[in-house]
């Protein structure tokens, strides 16, 4: 839309009165009112207080409060993030939305966040996300992994470390999806080995998700 028309369309009256409708412009109001209501409907207080932020966060993303019934954590995860992220590991996505969503601002300057899904090549019988996890080896030991899209790579990341690949400080696991995605969840929390982990149980997750949760731990630090 040109602008003069565009300007012309946004002086028209927003009702049928002819009024305007107000709404909030202030983007600190905006985002204080959220987290507001937010802490009134979530019960943050059935998390543990270290991993509440991240909850808020996720909350947020999701425009849903009721995502967290299904919010599932291994003990010490957000300190394992934490502690990975000052150190400067790396944050391995399984998708460019993901990588897309970080505010690299909140990270320290030796993190990076890497996408390896541009270069892969995915054999047959098997997805392209998967085949990126193979190229995740390099920089896996102590790494974030924040998953947000496939099923398929958190699959192939949990048989990569049973087959003996250095484990990272924290797995994100959020994939999406009616096929693979609440199995994916549930096998990364069944998985033990010494494994952190957060994810989100059933179909629902995604990039935002897993975007929202690396920004956390970043704005925790």
């Amino acid at each position: 839309m040109e602008p003069r028309r565009a300007a012309e369309f946004l002086s028209r009256p927003a009702l049928s009165d002819g009024t305007h409708r107000a709404y909030l412009r202030d983007p600190a109001t905006i985002s204080r009112r959220s987290f507001a209501l937010i802490r009134a409907e979530a019960g943050l207080g059935r998390f543990p207080r270290a991993l509440r932020p991240l909850a808020m966060r996720l909350a947020h993303a999701a425009g849903d409060t009721a995502i967290l019934n299904d919010l599932a954590w291994s003990p010490g995860a957000v300190s394992a993030g934490q502690r990975a992220l000052a150190a400067g590991a790396p944050v391995l996505v399984d998708a460019s939305m993901v990588a897309a969503g970080i505010t690299r601002e909140r990270l320290p300057a030796a993190s990076k966040v890497i996408c390896t899904l541009p270069y892969a090549v995915a054999p047959h019988g098997t997805t392209r996300s998967a085949a990126a996890v193979e190229l995740w080896r390099p920089q896996l030991a102590g790494a974030v992994v924040a998953i947000g899209n496939a099923p398929t790579a958190l699959f192939r990341l949990l048989e990569i470390i049973a087959e003996g690949a250095a484990k990272p400080a924290l797995v994100l696991g959020y994939p999406v999806g009616f096929v693979g995605a609440a199995e994916a969840k549930r096998a990364l929390a069944d998985f033990g080995h010494g494994l952190a982990y957060i994810t989100l149980h059933g179909r629902r997750g995604g990039s935002a998700l897993a975007a929202a949760a690396v920004n956390a731990l970043a704005s925790m630090r």
